[in-house]
């Protein structure tokens, strides 16, 4: 009964700011549902499988995260960078594999 009076007295503080609030208090709690999503996802799949197009996106982004917000992600910090290291590294080797004379002397 208190944890059913608790609940209810919390969403309606919840829905008062975001009425009273601007949209970015909105936005703000979008972003901790979807937090919270990936953490009971990563629960029940501890590696999830990402395609080279999500790691570039996931990659990008998370560059223009400030450091201290990218703790929610799906991935750590050296998997970005990793991720990162390997789209130069394949950029620089496709440029130097065109750059290359391809005929014989």
């Amino acid at each position: 009964m208190v944890l059913s009076f608790a609940y209810r007295a919390f969403s309606a503080v919840l829905r008062l700011l975001v009425r009273r609030r601007s949209s970015e208090f909105a936005k703000d709690v979008e972003l901790l549902v979807v937090r919270h999503q990936l953490v009971v996802l990563s629960r029940q799949q501890p590696r999830p499988s990402l395609r080279p197009a999500d790691r570039a996106l996931l990659a990008a982004l998370a560059r223009l995260l400030p450091p201290g917000r990218r703790h929610g992600l799906v991935v750590t910090p050296q998997t970005l960078l990793r991720w990162h290291r390997e789209l130069v590294r394949r950029k620089w080797t496709a440029a130097a594999s065109k750059a290359r004379p391809s005929g014989g002397r």
